[in-house]
């Protein structure tokens, strides 16, 4: 697993307390996407597991760093929700507890994972809670999400927080213009759009995430005001909520634009196409659509089995109509 240098004060922070004999038995990692979060799990759990660390790193020799390595440690747990399904279910988290009150098979630590807290039912965070009430000996839990708040009080109470904070944006753009040859306008852009996640933005460009937003440009462009539903082809796809926030924060820098002040824009690689934005969109009836879609795509996220492409057609047609009007 790829390591990032971002981690490394968190990470000696988290092993230094447990070579103090203070390590929390449950941490709650909030940490948004691309800033590792399943990374700094693996690494502290690779020391944990180890029988004879070197300071704060693993030795990477013994028997419990040779089953790390091969991804098959009998005591290292990771709960995720089944193929197909949404949730995890209260059965995964018995069948992972019931054992950790019996000896470790290696006979050292036992680590359980659950790399997005949120999927938990609430009959099995019910389930996790008694067993972070009286936990084991020796076994420690690292519970990770993007939205700590969405988990039930209780559980939270019995777990440290801890927040993984984005790099200063000078630093991440180091590391990223060590990864890809793009041009600094871009790995900015990416940047802000990521929130300030490093491996969240340099994504955008080893998939196919940068021509997509590129095509949207384009279509913002040559669409609006008077042909909103041409862009019905490039929001309705899977990802179709991130393509709403991309095309959110363009509005956004409209609303810069119209304010100038254009030192804290996201889109740099797009200021024409703010600026154009700007032109034919007025501040109150940008206000307005950044609320409608942000309405939108907080019902594509929230609302289970929504249709999509009736929604996202729904907020194209109510955008022509507020162009019309105005």
């Amino acid at each position: 697993m790829e390591w990032y240098p971002w981690l490394n004060s968190t990470y000696k922070n988290i092993i230094s307390q447990h070579q103090a004999g203070r390590g929390h038995h449950a941490l709650l990692i909030q940490a948004l996407p691309g800033m590792g979060d399943s990374a700094l799990v693996w690494g502290v759990s690779r020391w944990l597991m180890c029988s004879q660390p070197a300071g704060v790193k693993s030795c990477g020799q013994c028997h419990g760093c040779q089953l790390m390595t091969a991804h098959n440690h009998p005591d290292w747990y990771s709960l995720t929700a089944e193929k197909g399904k949404s949730s995890l279910g209260v059965d995964a988290i018995r069948q992972v507890t019931d054992k950790l009150y019996h000896f470790a098979q290696q006979g050292g630590a036992k680590v359980i994972y659950i790399p997005y807290a949120e999927q938990l039912t609430e009959a099995a965070a019910n389930a996790l809670l008694k067993t972070l009430e009286e936990p084991p000996a020796d076994c420690w839990f690292f519970l990770c999400s993007r939205q700590p708040s969405a988990l039930p009080a209780t559980l939270r109470s019995r777990c440290m927080t801890l927040t993984l904070p984005v790099p200063a944006e000078q630093h991440s753009l180091q590391w990223l213009a060590a990864q890809t040859s793009q041009p600094q306008d871009n790995l900015l852009t990416a940047l802000r759009l990521a929130g300030g996640a490093p491996a969240a933005a340099l994504e955008m460009f080893t998939g196919n995430q940068w021509e997509q937003r590129s095509k949207l440009c384009q279509g913002l462009g040559t669409s609006l005001p008077d042909n909103c539903l041409a862009l019905l082809p490039l929001l309705n796809h899977e990802d179709v909520a991130l393509r709403i926030h991309w095309l959110m924060a363009l509005l956004l820098d409209s609303v810069k634009y119209h304010q100038q002040n254009l030192r804290w824009i996201t889109n740099i690689d797009q200021q024409p196409l703010v600026a154009r934005l700007a032109e034919i969109i007025s501040l109150p009836a940008l206000h307005q659509s950044l609320s409608r879609w942000m309405q939108c795509r907080h019902h594509l996220l929230e609302t289970p089995a929504v249709n999509h492409e009736l929604l996202v057609t729904e907020a194209l047609l109510d955008w022509e109509q507020m162009f019309r009007a105005g």
